[in-house]
């Protein structure tokens, strides 16, 4: 597609019409529309399609769960507080939204029959209900009686009011004619692989196999079988003020059981589903029409990705199905414990994940636990991986060092990961604290303390991501190692403050939210503006998740206005509308979406000199709802290959890089005549694979 848009006019994505801001709800949903994007396009290998066409539909759960319910909520609260203006407008990008999602869906339709066709010549097809032949009929029925049929239940009576019952992301079988219904267990899978003895891989998908055979099963007379898959308010907030440490897991279990029985956003059904059973749905419910939405074919297109595991090897290597075989590399640094001393005694390191390997954070950790001189070992736990060898090795050595680990227990969607994970850790005896009041801990910093000559001496690594071996082969982020001792003196501070509940303050060179960094970033920008004015060179580059703040955005304008140069690579959603003239015809908005997710983030300021990466992106909830921390980069050769070969490299991308318009449209970069393909994830798993040479870091 030469370009992906929502909507024919910008006046539709602004949160307000007299105000230069794209609703982020908005810009969100275009973002979607990009990973949709990469699913329809025919340069991507068929499975990697595949998965970005199953994480489009994953990313509309998370969405409907979190953020338009919490539209929904600001609807109802403008609404019984009188503000009837607020209301109608918030209604509107509400019933906006709701269109665009039947725009979204009805292109992952297409992009699935288009996947199914594509993959026929290589032996994997997707079949529909209506693929009469005789090995899919065969093969659906045999999974159905093996697998599903025997977590069924008899049907009972159908009455609207048990749908209240339903758990979020639960699917329903409703016989309308016979007046029947049935929860599905939500511990089924919703896709099965099997190969057929004609050689063909078929994927099944949960809903359409129960809609071909359950009556059959169950001796029912053949009739329409209607799925219906609830959605639920998945958001809940545990203010841990003034709360007993020991009763704080609880809390949390608690606000798990709310997400599961939250109030209803969407009701999405089978297009066999009778008028009368959708509206009396929807007014048991509590819920609109427009919230009840037609699934054109399935209802568990998010569970594709699963089972694509369920194909050989050999298929997976095939380069038409799958990108080619990535190997993260360790860095030589990491080969001894001496070494990489060695190496920080003279300058910092920089890891840039999942090029250079997780592997070597692993190893960092192996190391200090093995070094007798190594008196602690602090980090933070966002999410992690279920099966960590990090936490392995940290407990086998807790009744030896000081361990201590401040997890957040309000991870969204990992809480119930970092309960087990404070069970775990407590019986090995390591310290843990937890976030606390109604701040989430998001910042990523481990810091290791060694005696030696009588010094103390500290060793910190701080990143943009979490402390996750799966997601690191998945996300790119950037760490950095670091002796420096005022930042391992600020790593100390923030582990003790925190620990003791306490929101960490005067940091020598960290800086933290909520209190220091949204006004720091807004200063930077200002400086910016007035080097721009005096006539000085000023440029600001940011590499973020989403950009949604609005005092932020309001500086940019401003910067732009009096002559800043503004490159911003935003990949999630962006809130700013950059080449308004007079307003921000200086800013430039880029996004990538490709093989691996955009997690890191950069900021840099050319005037002040200042660079820092961060866990925090530029919005309100990370700025005032979090402990974040944004570090600055101190080490001159890490920070000349961030400037002059990192930045470059993510505005230069001309195969996956998008460009924002100010129309609000998002338009593929495409590689101008005489000039090469260059694709940035490529090029960085290159340097990692050269060991950095030609840059300041070989």
């Amino acid at each position: 597609m030469s370009q992906e848009r929502l909507q024919p006019t910008l006046a539709s994505l602004l949160a307000a019409t007299s105000r230069p801001f794209v609703h982020r709800d908005m810009s969100w949903l275009q973002f979607n529309m990009r990973v949709l994007g990469e699913a329809r396009d025919a340069k991507n290998p068929l499975l990697e399609r595949v998965k970005f066409l199953s994480i489009s539909s994953s990313n509309l759960d998370e969405f409907f769960m979190i953020r338009f319910a919490s539209l929904d909520r600001s609807v109802a609260a403008a609404e019984k507080n009188g503000n009837l203006e607020s209301m109608r407008s918030l209604a509107q990008v509400r019933d906006t939204l709701l269109r665009e999602v039947g725009v979204l869906a009805r292109k992952q339709l297409r992009c699935l029959s288009d996947l199914d066709l594509a993959l026929r010549p290589k032996n994997v097809r997707i079949p529909a209900k209506s693929d009469s032949s005789p090995e899919t009929k065969e093969t659906a029925k045999a999974i159905f009686s093996e697998l599903i049929f025997p977590a069924l239940q008899q049907p009972e009576t159908y009455r609207p009011r048990q749908l209240q019952s339903l758990l979020n992301l639960q699917m329903a079988l409703v016989l309308p004619q016979a007046s029947l219904w049935l929860p599905i267990p939500k511990s089924l899978p919703l896709s099965y692989c099997r190969k057929g003895t004609d050689g063909i891989h078929r994927i099944f998908l949960l809903d359409e196999l129960i809609q071909a055979h359950y009556c059959e099963a169950f001796g029912i007379a053949a009739q329409p079988v209607c799925i219906l898959r609830l959605t639920r308010d998945g958001d809940f907030e545990s203010d841990l003020e003034e709360e007993d440490t020991e009763s704080i897991p609880d809390i949390v279990r608690s606000g798990i059981n709310r997400r599961d029985l939250g109030r209803p956003t969407r009701l999405q059904h089978s297009l066999s589903a009778p008028v009368a059973l959708i509206e009396g749905a929807a007014a048991v419910l509590k819920i609109s029409d427009e919230e009840c939405i037609p699934a054109a074919r399935t209802l568990c297109l998010h569970g594709l990705w699963s089972a694509l595991g369920g194909l050989p090897e050999a298929m997976q290597l095939d380069p038409e199905l799958s990108f080619p075989p990535f190997k993260p590399l360790v860095p030589p640094q990491f080969t001894s414990a001496a070494k990489l001393l060695k190496h920080l005694k003279t300058r910092d390191l920089l890891l840039h994940h999942p090029y250079d390997s997780f592997d070597a954070f692993v190893e960092w950790v192996r190391m200090a636990c093995a070094d007798p001189k190594v008196t602690s070992i602090q980090m933070t736990v966002y999410r992690t991986d279920a099966v960590s060898a990090v936490i392995a090795h940290l407990k086998k050595v807790a009744s030896k060092k000081r361990i201590r680990v401040i997890i957040e227990l309000r991870a969204r969607f990992d809480e119930l990961n970092n309960l087990r994970l404070t069970e775990e850790l407590r019986e090995a005896g390591v310290e843990v604290a937890f976030g606390f009041g109604k701040l989430k801990m998001h910042a990523k910093i481990a810091l290791v303390t060694r005696e030696e000559d009588d010094q103390t001496h500290y060793l910190t690594h701080l990143s943009t991501g979490n402390y996750n071996a799966a997601t690191s082969r998945q996300y790119t982020d950037l760490a950095v190692m670091t002796a420096n001792a005022e930042i391992g003196q600020d790593a100390q501070h923030f582990f003790d403050s925190v620990a003791s509940g306490n929101i960490p303050t005067q940091f020598k060179k960290l800086l933290s939210a909520p209190t220091q960094m949204h006004r720091k970033i807004l200063s930077l920008i200002e400086a910016e503006t007035k080097a721009a004015q005096l006539g000085q060179k000023a440029r600001i580059f940011a590499k973020v998740n989403a950009l949604v703040d609005e005092s932020v955005i309001e500086k940019l304008y401003q910067a732009s206005s009096a002559g800043v140069k503004v490159d911003l690579v935003v990949r999630g959603a962006c809130s700013l509308i950059p080449g308004v003239k007079g307003l921000s015809e200086n800013i430039r908005v880029y996004s990538i979406v490709d093989r691996f997710l955009e997690h890191s983030r950069i900021y840099m300021f050319e005037s002040s000199g200042a660079m820092y990466l961060s866990s925090a992106d530029w919005m309100p909830r990370n700025f005032f709802s979090r402990l974040e921390l944004a570090f600055p980069v101190l080490d001159e050769k890490i920070a000349t290959y961030l400037r002059d070969f990192v930045i470059p490299t993510y505005i230069r991308d001309n195969v996956k890089g998008r460009t924002l318009s100010s129309k609000g449209v998002w338009k593929r970069k495409h590689a101008e005549p005489g000039t090469e393909p260059f694709r940035a994830q490529y090029h960085f798993y290159e340097l990692a694979k050269n060991r950095y040479q030609g840059t300041p870091l070989a």
